[in-house]
C-alpha cells in the first residue's frame, strides 16, 4: 500500500508564500517523477511544477519564477515553495509520484489527497 501524505496549504494574502511538503509511504523499491498538480474550482486539474528522479524541473507557466519544485529522496518528499503568491493560485494542490513497489512491479501514479491554498486578495 502506498499513500502521499500533504501539508503545508492554508490561507496566505497576496504576495505571501507558503511551502507545500508531500511525503511517499509504504512498500517502496523506487520513485520516479514527482509533481504538484493544482485544481481550482469550476476548472480541469493542471500541472503545475514537475521533477525527475535525477531533479530535472518543468513548470507551468504560469509559476515560472515564482514556484520552485524540489526533492529530498532519502526522505520520499517533494517540496513546493511558492512565493509571490496570486488570487489566481487558489485551488486544491494534489501531490503526484509514479512509484514502483517491486523489481518486477509496473510503474503506478499515485496521488496525494489534496491541500487547499487560499490566496486573498
Amino acid at each position: 500500500q502506498v499513500q502521499l501524505v500533504e501539508s503545508g496549504g492554508g490561507l496566505v494574502q497576496f504576495g505571501g508564500s507558503l511551502r507545500l511538503s508531500c511525503t511517499v509511504y509504504g512498500s517502496i523499491f523506487s520513485i520516479y517523477n514527482m509533481g504538484w498538480y493544482r485544481q481550482a474550482a469550476g476548472k480541469e486539474r493542471e500541472l503545475v511544477a514537475a521533477i525527475s528522479s535525477g531533479s530535472s524541473t518543468n513548470y507551468a507557466d504560469s509559476v515560472k519564477g515564482r514556484f520552485t519544485i524540489s526533492r529530498d529522496n532519502a526522505k520520499n518528499t517533494v517540496y513546493l515553495q511558492m512565493n509571490t503568491l496570486k488570487p489566481e493560485d487558489t485551488a486544491v494542490y494534489y501531490c503526484n509520484a509514479e512509484v514502483r513497489i517491486g523489481t518486477r512491479t509496473p510503474l503506478n501514479d499515485y496521488w496525494g489527497q489534496g491541500t487547499q491554498v487560499t490566496v486573498s486578495s
